[in-house]
């Protein structure tokens, strides 16, 4: 279901907002610190409860504002509401859906999926294996109901062994008991993994011939720890080394998604428009495999569209938002770069972010195109 709705009030340098988006495509322009970007943050922390540009969310929220406050509607027969708020002198978000305050961020994730596209996405190729994990674990949390319940589980046991491990405390009944249930959960999780690789692989084969062919290009999932071994016989060997060490060592917890061009990481040998690409099919086939499984669309947000793109590619990225009758968000410096790029019938919503003379940001609706 697409947003239909978003009001924004406290967000960084934006004035307060109240727009109504386009069911699709939603260019947003404007100069270099205007506040394009501030925009799509404000839809991140609506879906994921917190910022893609700031560790804290306090950060977030307007100077001498004393809160920020976000709400969008969702589409739909009834529309569903989501809201969030938080306040700088306290921590705690209070979250609703649908009228209902709800306890945790998952449910914003479950009922608002988004993906982000921005130069932070490069961390897919170039980063550490962290981020590839939340890439991984997000796919799957939209697929498999029981997931965060196992993944809770598995961090719990991961946690109490690694504490055990830390102490010098190596009575072995306590490890025991931790392995064991660490074991179970991760074995559990990594099937989960697996499974989602398997059914993604194709999906992003297809996405990636679609937007720059690179036979040769594979994704490869490693789980963590000797594939030949189960994961109990592994910890219980461990013991020794993993004491020394203060923490677990081999487990799901070291999993990574290994993204290689023939015999070399892909990184190292693509340029960086092509690199764009491939994390931008990254991105896209996310999103295409949780509808095929699910039926529901993914929202996306892009930020600066045609930076390291060419004209021809810029153009081939639209077509495939256009195949995928989904809603995004994309923002731009130059409105001409993107507006000329698209189909006849596809609905194009055009907002132009202008700096006002109190050095904020406000946002305008400047042109509408429906089919």
């Amino acid at each position: 279901m697409p947003l239909d709705r978003l009001v924004f009030k406290g967000l960084r340098n934006l004035q307060a907002l109240d727009i109504s988006p386009g069911p699709r495509i939603n260019l947003i322009t404007g100069a270099n610190g205007s506040g394009k970007t501030s925009l799509l943050e404000g839809i991140h922390v609506l879906g994921m409860g917190r910022s893609f540009r700031a560790r804290r969310l306090a950060q977030v929220i307007a100077h001498g504002a004393g809160d920020i406050t976000l709400h969008g509607r969702l589409e739909g027969d009834p529309p569903v509401a989501i809201g969030v708020r938080r306040q700088r002198e306290d921590s705690d978000l209070t979250l609703r859906i649908g009228g209902e305050k709800v306890d945790r961020v998952a449910r914003l994730v479950e009922t608002l999926p988004l993906q982000l596209i921005n130069p932070d996405a490069f961390r897919l190729l170039e980063g550490p294996p962290a981020g590839r994990r939340e890439f991984l674990d997000w796919g799957v949390f939209h697929v498999k109901h029981d997931f965060i319940d196992v993944w809770r589980r598995f961090r719990r046991a991961l946690k109490h062994r690694n504490a055990l491990l830390r102490h010098g405390r190596m009575e072995n009944a306590s490890l025991d008991v931790w392995e064991h249930e660490l074991a179970q959960w991760g074995e559990q999780l990594d099937a989960m993994r697996d499974a989602w690789v398997t059914a993604f692989r194709p999906v992003f084969q297809d996405t990636l011939d679609g937007l720059l062919p690179l036979p040769g290009l594979r994704i490869r999932y490693s789980r963590g720890w000797d594939r030949q071994r189960p994961l109990a016989e592994v910890l219980h060997s461990a013991r020794g080394t993993d004491s020394q060490m203060g923490f677990t060592q081999q487990g799901p917890q070291r999993a990574d998604v290994g993204i290689r061009l023939d015999r070399y990481p892909a990184v190292d040998v693509l340029s960086r428009g092509q690199q764009k690409l491939v994390v931008s099919a990254l991105k896209l086939a996310q999103g295409r495999l949780l509808e095929q499984m699910t039926g529901q669309t993914c929202l996306y947000l892009i930020d600066d569209l045609p930076a390291e793109l060419d004209q021809h590619h810029r153009a081939v990225f639209c077509q495939w938002l256009e195949r995928m009758q989904c809603q995004a968000f994309i923002t731009s410096v130059d409105h001409e770069v993107l507006a000329d790029l698209w189909q006849p019938d596809t609905p194009v919503a055009m907002f132009h972010v202008k700096h006002t003379d109190a050095g904020s940001g406000q946002l305008q609706a400047i042109d509408r195109q429906t089919s």
